[in-house]
């Protein structure tokens, strides 16, 4: 008996050294609609860039206002930096970066905005369409400023605050009257002493 006693120790004990530790927990999912977590915002403030880069493209193919497509130009450079500013801080914080895509909210406002055609429908269109995606950026922005969990990306983000805000100040403010003619060219002057 203590023999069977001696080889089943033994045994257990190569079995416990020959045996791999428990495999790690999975990390939890990313949850990618809390805009207080990086990848939340990250997501989500690429959604918004890049639905005002490529609303900005259609307005430059769509729109022949000038005022529409100015503010169309500024949203493009403008969105195009804040991307690049918020990858950069993502990077140095060692945050992963999200591929830019549209979210399924900056989607339907892309595709709304797409069959409202051309010319003053369409500016208009897009200037209801900016004022509401300007007010959701303007928002996750300042939150995650304030409250946000990655401190490089909590000062981007406060970088990007002004921006966002003065394009909602222009769009609100943007003109879709179209120019008003020029003024009619005065008579040519008659010859004095022409009888007409």
């Amino acid at each position: 008996m203590r023999k069977l006693a001696v080889l089943l120790g033994g045994a257990l004990a190569l079995a416990a050294c020959s045996s791999t530790p428990p495999a790690a927990p999975p990390a939890p999912p990313v949850d990618l609609s809390n805009p207080l977590m990086a990848p939340g915002y990250l997501a989500q403030a690429a959604s918004s860039d890049q639905f005002e880069i490529q609303s900005g493209q259609l307005a430059l193919q769509a729109s022949q206002n000038l005022a529409v497509r100015n503010f169309a130009n500024m949203i493009i450079a403008d969105h195009t930096r804040s991307t690049q500013m918020l990858t950069a801080a993502a990077q140095s914080a060692g945050v992963p970066v999200p591929p830019p895509t549209l979210l399924p909210p900056q989607q339907a406002m892309l595709d709304q905005l797409r069959s409202a055609g051309a010319g003053p429908a369409f500016d208009a269109a897009f200037k209801d369409a900016q004022i509401n995606a300007h007010q959701q950026a303007l928002a996750l922005h300042q939150n995650y400023a304030t409250g946000g969990d990655v401190p490089a990306l909590r000062a981007t983000a406060g970088q990007i605050v002004p921006v966002v805000q003065t394009h909602l100040q222009q769009a609100q403010m943007l003109n879709l009257a179209p120019p008003a003619p020029p003024p009619p060219a005065p008579p040519p002057p008659g010859r004095s002493g022409e009888r007409g």
